[in-house]
């Protein structure tokens, strides 16, 4: 079992940013592509952004494309999403997620993905 934590949430204003931080722990994390969901309530999960497990290729949703930055550090088993620009749009429960190794093949939907995380506010105020 690969066990995954995010931090780095909190209240901001619009403009502002933040990053969170995914710590894994229990496998290599650089044996897993990882991703990032929200859900805000009353609405479905959503694709923020993923990565492939060496960190040479993303994929971002078109939405936080140009304000958000997925990263990784394999050395630190430790994944990121830096948030820029941040919107009240933005405001979620943001997920942390871990899917099979693939370095062309990078998955955008909730079933590509084998572990998550138990997610981290964000809340954006106009």
């Amino acid at each position: 079992q690969l066990q995954l934590v995010e931090s780095g949430g909190g209240l901001v204003q619009a403009g502002d940013s933040l990053r969170l931080s995914c710590g894994t722990s229990g496998r290599a994390f650089s044996n897993y592509n990882m991703g990032w969901f929200r859900q805000a309530p009353g609405k479905e999960r959503e694709f923020v952004a993923a990565i492939s497990w060496g960190g040479s290729r993303t994929l971002y949703a078109d939405s936080v494309k140009g304000r958000f930055t997925i990263s990784r550090v394999n050395a630190k088993s430790t994944g990121y999403l830096q948030m820029d620009s941040l919107k009240p749009e933005d405001t979620a429960v943001y997920y942390c997620t871990a899917g099979p190794r693939s370095t062309y093949s990078i998955s955008s939907y909730p079933a590509g993905y084998e572990y998550w995380g138990q997610g981290t506010q964000v809340t954006v105020s106009s």
